[in-house]
């Protein structure tokens, strides 16, 4: 179970005035789409590709799937698919991690390139490079191309970086993912350098060297985590010639092994900055106790009174977005045991972390499936279970590309809601429902309801729910954490006929 719901209005906690397009102008990627890529239209209306196997190549294979436009790839195995050169993804291209069985759906050994994937959605998937990738390339690469959005994505030992955008790349968005341990000599975070707009949401940035990320053009970077980063850096601005205009605001610096320089660094005044909220915890004393940055600690910048009128997101305070980087950040349907690591290293708050220089160096046992797809006779991407239920035909492809009221289409739906914390019930029966998913969740002591759909809590203790819902249909509810103010998550449910 796994996946978020954002709401820009909750608590009237949003920052940003949306000025580009009219707001329902245009339909999100899925819900909780922020952001500058947040009208990606993926591969909507197109052909279902599934992944059937974990071989590099050949039909079936993930290579073979986001080769061609067009295509919403969906995943009938778990596992690790190991690939031996540089994968290119095509334009019009979703990738639904999400479908992947358990464990979710690792690309290793090399790295992949974005440059040209107009109009893609990547969710729940996680791309380690390795140190047998190409010397000298990214785990990620985006050297042109417009409208992408990366959300719930775990991406890691880059050889030349982590995660880099630049050249003339509009309108990306990289929200709640993970960005780890680039590999040394180099270990980069990531390069972001374009003027065509990039946010950063609700992200770590871990065990990187420097360039956490490194900004040029247009960012918005908004609840991110820093941790553990090197002699390096941790978000460097600019240090160019070139003008930059950043939004920088609720996130949380917080020093561990390998840090030995200040949270910003390398500004000057061609670099244009609002920042508001940003927090830095230097004692490494394993607990969350640091203090607001001062403007003096951003060095040499031109400071800004108000904030660029960037896309609307919802934003919480710096050390709300910790909790959620530990609990739901990165391919958190399945978390494995690097990114499990990782966030181990993130809640000992300054005492464990390092860089490294292999994979090899953290004896990591590859994840093996334990799950297997649910059946779907007419490969639509939607399982029968979810047809069934929805008085949908089982045996026709065609309803997958039915249109809903807001844009998105029937096989949408089901994506988005197996994206989100979720569970199929029976109607007319309670069941229960314990919100405490993830590492950190224990932190919580309770949980209000703030809207329920099709359903009602019939009881509740701490985190635990009792709800029962009526009627067969879609329905859920969304809860705000205790220690989570301004943050609101979601419960999905499909409610079988009884």
């Amino acid at each position: 179970m796994s996946g978020l719901r954002h709401s820009a209005s909750i608590l009237a906690v949003a920052l940003f005035v949306l000025i580009a397009i009219p707001a329902g102008a245009q339909t999100p990627a899925f819900p909780g789409a922020e952001g500058f890529g947040r009208f990606a239209t993926g591969g909507r209306g197109g052909d279902v590709y599934h992944v059937t196997t974990l071989e590099d190549s050949g039909p079936g294979s993930f290579r073979d799937a986001v080769s061609k436009p067009n295509r919403i790839v969906v995943f009938d195995v778990g596992g690790v698919i190991r690939i031996r050169s540089r994968i290119s993804v095509a334009p019009n291209i979703t990738i639904a991690g999400q479908t992947a069985p358990g464990p979710g759906i690792t690309v290793y050994g090399n790295g992949l390139s974005f440059s040209g994937a107009n109009n893609s959605i990547t969710r729940h998937i996680r791309f380690r490079m390795g140190v047998g990738g190409d010397s000298g390339k990214d785990a990620i690469t985006i050297a042109h191309g417009h409208d992408m959005i990366f959300d719930h994505v775990s991406v890691a030992w880059g050889r030349d970086e982590n995660f880099s955008i630049s050249g003339p790349v509009t309108n990306v968005t990289i929200q709640n993912c993970i960005i780890a341990q680039g590999l040394q000599p180099h270990s980069c975070g990531g390069l972001i350098q374009t003027d065509g707009g990039v946010s950063i949401l609700r992200t770590l940035y871990i065990d990187n060297h420097t360039r956490n990320p490194k900004v040029k053009g247009v960012n918005q970077f908004v609840n991110n985590v820093v941790y553990n980063w090197g002699g390096g850096g941790g978000y460097i601005l600019g240090d160019s010639a070139g003008a930059s205009f950043a939004n920088v605001i609720g996130n949380y610096f917080i020093n561990g092994p390998s840090t030995s320089v200040s949270a910003f660094s390398r500004g000057n005044l061609n670099f244009r900055i609002y920042a508001e909220g940003n927090f830095q915890d230097s004692n490494r004393n394993g607990a969350l106790d640091g203090r607001a940055l001062k403007r003096k600690e951003f060095g040499t910048v031109n400071w800004q009174e108000t904030p660029y009128p960037y896309p609307s997101v919802s934003a919480v305070d710096a050390s709300v977005a910790v909790k959620l980087a530990a609990r739901r950040a990165g391919a958190w349907l399945h978390r494995d045991s690097a990114d499990l690591r990782l966030i181990e290293e993130l809640l000992s708050y300054g005492t464990r972390g390092a860089t490294i220089r292999s994979e090899e160096e953290l004896s990591i046992s590859p994840e093996t499936a334990s799950e297997v797809a649910p059946p779907d006779r007419d490969r639509d991407g939607m399982p029968d279970f979810w047809e069934e239920a929805l008085g949908l035909d089982a045996a026709n492809p065609a309803d997958a590309r039915a249109p809903l009221s807001d844009g998105r289409t029937r096989l949408e739906e089901y994506l988005d809601w197996l994206a989100e914390p979720h569970r199929v019930a029976t109607a007319g029966e309670s069941f229960e429902i314990h919100l405490a998913m993830n590492p950190g969740f224990d932190g919580a002591e309770g949980a209000t309801i703030v809207r329920t759909v099709g359903c009602r809590v019939e009881s509740q203790s701490g985190l635990s729910f009792r709800v029962i819902c009526e009627k067969p249909g879609i329905g859920g509810f969304e809860y705000m954490l205790s220690d989570e103010p301004g943050f609101t998550n979601r419960v999905n449910l499909l409610v079988r006929p009884n």
